[in-house]
């Protein structure tokens, strides 16, 4: 049965960040005043956003929190009949998506999800499902929204219309705390070993620019975590978002760092992060760029980033 999980959000809002700092904070990102610039040349997550989506604002010192929503191009509220949206979501992916201690969806995308229908007024329920079963569960019509971290892509264009996105895909290096600070470059990372999950995008990534580089795959992420802690490989390449919710939980042991700056090369991470619906839904979609932009208007997103995100992906 799917998990009803309507209820109040004002648990997210305990920490409210100022709503006026929020906004002149994003109006000076797009105007220019104030970007938030990656290190060692590498381009801004956020100047690199679409120009219609390029806000950025600041949770706190030194925490920058991503926006992609224009300031000065408000969506229209839609007209939005449902009485119900029927999220679905991925099983296995923390800390976006993942079963919680009572055995309930839990994770960023669940509370943005369950933050969307309440500034929506709307019921909603939520079902895990396999990533790869998701988009057969919306052009089925089992589901009306999967919130999911799925990239925007040519490919999954083609199979479903997305939302405007609401965070974009970082690959990050990681390595020892014993192992220094500096660039990340090829000539920098040339002759060492560098652990990854085989077969993903970050595995194609690192052959194709890190050529010196000794890449090692491993079947998972968690092997290649472990590789590099204990030391059987010099660093670690995968996604920013994972490796910083490892980076700050218990798993880690405080071994490791992240290394150099983010990469957010589109053609190998995906254009972007949103909320997929069945082709030609544009009803729903509408709502969904209206609600994520009143939540990241009154702060609502920022508090779940810094949430989920007290070590910076960027």
């Amino acid at each position: 049965m799917p998990y009803d999980f309507t209820k109040s959000a004002r648990e997210l809002r305990a920490n409210r960040i100022s709503r006026q700092i929020l906004r002149m904070l994003a109006i000076a990102a797009v105007l220019g005043l104030g970007p938030v610039a990656a290190p060692l040349g590498v381009p801004s997550p956020f100047a690199a956003a679409p120009a219609h989506a390029e806000a950025a604002s600041s949770g706190g010192p030194g925490v920058p929190v991503p926006g992609f929503w224009d300031p000065r191009r408000r969506p229209e509220r839609p007209d939005l009949r449902l009485t119900m949206i029927r999220f679905v979501s991925e099983v296995d992916y923390p800390p976006f998506d993942y079963a919680g201690p009572d055995g309930n969806p839990a994770g960023f995308n669940i509370d943005l999800a369950r933050a969307i229908c309440e500034e929506l007024k709307v019921g909603c329920t939520m079902q895990m499902r396999r990533f790869d079963t998701l988009i057969d569960t919306l052009n089925e019509g089992r589901a009306d929204a999967a919130i999911a971290s799925m990239a925007v892509t040519p490919d999954t264009r083609k199979a479903v219309d997305f939302s405007d996105p609401y965070y974009r895909p970082v690959a990050r290096f990681v390595a020892r705390r014993d192992a220094g600070s500096g660039p990340a470059s090829p000539q920098r990372l040339e002759g060492k070993t560098v652990a990854v999950v085989a077969g993903t995008a970050h595995e194609a990534y690192l052959r194709t620019l890190f050529t010196e580089a000794q890449v090692k795959p491993y079947p998972t992420a968690e092997e290649a975590r472990a590789a590099l802690a204990k030391g059987d490989t010099d660093l670690l390449f995968g996604d920013g978002y994972a490796l910083a919710f490892w980076l700050n939980g218990k798993e880690s042991n405080g071994c490791c760092a992240f290394f150099g700056g983010p990469f957010v090369e589109s053609r190998y991470f995906g254009e972007g992060v949103g909320v997929a619906v069945k082709k030609g839904n544009d009803q729903l979609r509408l709502a969904l760029d209206w609600a994520l932009f009143r939540l990241w208007e009154n702060g609502t997103f920022a508090d779940l980033w810094l949430k989920y995100f007290p070590v910076n992906p960027f």
